[in-house]
């Protein structure tokens, strides 16, 4: 399976799926249709499904251009099928389909928004987490509750390690900075973050990270760490309680 990765809309990344094999296209999420449709043509390839992570517009706006320009059918989140227009398909937790060679399950990640879906392709080693798992980082809670995000991260994490982590925008550097207030003893922390920084003055994208990677640097990944839990006063505390304390500091950093 090729990946082709690229920004838009500034910090949205566009993501394109390619099938060597079976020349079967999927692009997760549609952030802006013109500039998809250009990529598109760029590779020579047709496009055939958009795997929908949630109804916000930086995700969905260019639905409308692709179908007509493509004829592309649409997967989405069955909680959010009437706030995404244009949908084909609606999916459930647990579902599982077939794209071409490709098997996907449907993972529910509710947090961000109250609906949002993960796309798990277990054969690939691939998870699409929108806006739910950012590489060092989570989406903020605009529909969802502390114990909602944690909860769907908690799902993630115990996906393998070596499973490849593509998320919805590019906010590994901040991220990255915010994780190094409340973690800054973590080695593998400030080594990834030196990689990062690099990459970005290169301006290429950070993406993909892995489970594994994730598990040992982000901090929304780390709340039972015990040395983060120092550092915020903590110790004692619930899960649930320090991940929202750190949630709140990030929506204030």
């Amino acid at each position: 399976m090729l990946v082709e990765q690229f920004l838009c809309q500034t910090d949205n990344i566009s993501i394109l799926l390619h099938n060597e094999i079976d020349k079967t296209t999927i692009a997760i999420d549609a952030p802006d249709g013109a500039t998809i449709a250009s990529k598109l043509n760029e590779m020579r390839w047709n496009l055939d499904f958009i795997l929908i992570t949630h109804h916000h517009n930086d995700h969905t706006e260019g639905i409308s251009v692709l179908k007509e320009k493509t004829g592309t059918q649409i997967i989405g989140p069955k909680a959010e099928e009437d706030r995404i227009q244009g949908l084909d398909y609606a999916v459930n937790d647990t579902d599982v389909f077939h794209i071409g060679r490709c098997k996907i399950k449907a993972i529910t990640t509710p947090g961000h928004t109250a609906g949002a879906i993960s796309y798990y392709m277990p054969e690939e080693k691939l998870v699409f987490s929108g806006d739910t798992l950012f590489s060092l980082g989570c989406g903020r809670l605009f529909e969802g509750t502390p114990a909602a995000m944690l909860s769907s991260l908690q799902k993630l994490s115990k996906l393998p390690d070596n499973t490849k982590i593509y998320c919805g925008h590019e906010y590994t550097e901040r991220n990255g900075q915010f994780a190094l207030t409340i973690d800054k003893n973590n080695h593998t922390l400030q080594r990834r973050m030196h990689n990062v920084v690099t990459l970005r003055r290169q301006s290429r994208i950070t993406l993909p990270s892995t489970i594994a990677l994730e598990r040992a640097t982000n901090p929304f990944l780390r709340y039972t760490d015990i040395s983060i839990r120092k550092n915020l006063n903590m110790v004692d505390a619930s899960d649930e309680i320090v991940f929202a304390e750190l949630r709140k500091r990030k929506d204030n950093f």
